[in-house]
């Protein structure tokens, strides 16, 4: 294995959705480390049912799952609020934060100790991905970032379906119904 692709310990960003769910399996698969999977409760309490145990049965070693619905709205709705914060010809921002307090709390290393890299699943097709990274180095710069859909053959939907069943993840999406809705506390 090349050090490029070497990894002890990496948190990843886990929602429990088909991305998520796919990228604990090849995390370990392809930068043979330990997978630590870290969401944060912001409010999406019916889609927590059962993350743990999703986690585990794809390949992490823990899930940590932290309730951060206080400090994101104190921390990050309010102010947003108050400054008048307006995303795309007046929507209020808000849903834009997330990967900022997600991050905030990666980047102290709450419940992961020890962790060299930090990992998402954010696909690149909006600004989720930059909005992580940047606030990871902002936070937290000695951890390396991987990006699983900059690296992996993964193309589509239906690729990480085909994985899944691959490498025995446990995953509700189907062929049929895709996109089913996950938590939103990964990326």
């Amino acid at each position: 294995m090349s050090a490029k692709k070497s990894a002890s310990k990496v948190v990843l960003a886990y929602s429990g959705g088909l991305d998520t769910s796919c990228i604990v399996p090849w995390l370990v698969e392809n930068y043979g480390c330990e997978v630590i999977c870290f969401c944060a409760n912001l409010g999406q309490e019916e889609e927590l049912s059962g993350l743990e145990a999703k986690a585990l049965a794809s390949g992490a070693s823990k899930l940590y799952l932290e309730d951060l619905r206080e400090e994101f709205i104190t921390d990050f709705i309010y102010p947003t609020l108050k400054a008048g914060a307006i995303y795309e010809r007046g929507v209020p921002a808000g849903n834009e934060l997330r990967p900022a307090s997600y991050c905030q709390e990666d980047g102290r290393d709450r419940g992961a100790g020890g962790a060299d890299a930090v990992a998402h699943g954010a696909t690149g097709k909006g600004n989720d991905q930059v909005r992580f990274e940047l606030t990871v180095m902002a936070l937290n710069p000695r951890l390396r970032i991987i990006a699983p859909w900059r690296e992996w053959h993964i193309r589509s939907r239906e690729d990480a379906l085909k994985y899944a069943g691959e490498h025995n993840v446990p995953v509700t999406a189907t062929l049929k119904s895709i996109y089913i809705a996950t938590a939103t506390s990964g990326i």
